[in-house]
């Protein structure tokens, strides 16, 4: 019932736009090497089809596409797939659209770009928005969902990966406002450990990199060949540009 309660309660906090906010603090560095560990990339497939599977769908996003991933259509069926039979098949929410729509008003979104949709010029990628974003929550008893978010202030969305990092408190002070001495404001001063969770804080973080890092892989597929295709093209025009400039050279060294 509780695990039941606590995925409800994701769909209506996603619902409300719990990936909309581009405010709050300064943005973490998700870290880019993950987009080239295999290892990882997988984990962060397992991480969303057990955690982010239950209220969203990754509409264009086939469960065989994850062979990219070094994973066999097997592995993938034994592993990955909760609310389909058939390999083939686009990752549907494994709750009902329909009876979302009717219990929120709205059926939560997508989230197959939802790493690149989150980009901002002056504060970084949508990796790094999302990879703070995970790692920025603390309890918070006077919200409705008992959580709120230092990326995203007043989030609706609960903290789903709790059990896996534990339960954080934050601190604040009260402090003269720069702008208005006359005004005071709460300044984040550090984060409390309340309770443990399955996974020490640098796991926790590793995770949730793992997490992204597939968010931002199933937004573009394709990114890496077409990374090392770029590479190749490079190297061949820069051995080509050598041997044309030494074919002119030689055909023109008669002319005078």
């Amino acid at each position: 019932m509780k695990k039941l309660i606590a995925t409800l309660l994701t769909c209506f906090g996603l619902v409300s736009g719990a990936f909309a906010n581009a405010g709050g603090i300064e943005w973490d560095k998700f870290p880019k090497e993950k987009m080239q560990d295999m290892a990882a990339l997988q984990n962060g497939a397992k991480l969303f089809v057990n955690y982010c599977l239950n209220c969203h769908s990754a509409a264009f996003m086939r469960y065989n596409r994850m062979r990219d991933l070094g994973l066999t259509e097997l592995q993938i069926k034994n592993n990955l797939m909760f609310a389909t039979d058939k390999v083939g098949d686009t990752m549907k929410v494994a709750m009902d659209p329909r009876q979302a729509k009717e219990w929120f008003g709205a059926a939560p979104p997508d989230l197959t770009v939802i790493a690149r949709s989150r980009a901002d010029g002056a504060k970084g990628s949508g990796a790094d928005y999302l990879y703070t974003y995970l790692r920025s929550y603390y309890a918070d008893d006077t919200k409705a969902t008992g959580w709120n978010n230092l990326a995203f202030p007043s989030v609706a969305m609960p903290h789903v990966l709790w059990e896996l990092q534990g339960t954080r408190g934050a601190n604040f002070a009260e402090e003269s406002d720069p702008h208005d001495h006359a005004k005071k404001i709460h300044v984040f001063k550090g984060y409390e450990q309340l309770t443990p969770g399955s996974l020490t804080p640098a796991q926790y973080d590793n995770a949730v990199a793992d997490l992204v890092a597939y968010l931002q892989w199933m937004g573009e597929p394709a990114q890496a060949q077409r990374f090392r295709l770029g590479v190749m093209v490079l190297l061949f025009l820069l051995v080509f540009t050598v041997f044309a400039w030494r074919l002119n050279a030689s055909y023109w060294k008669d002319v005078k």
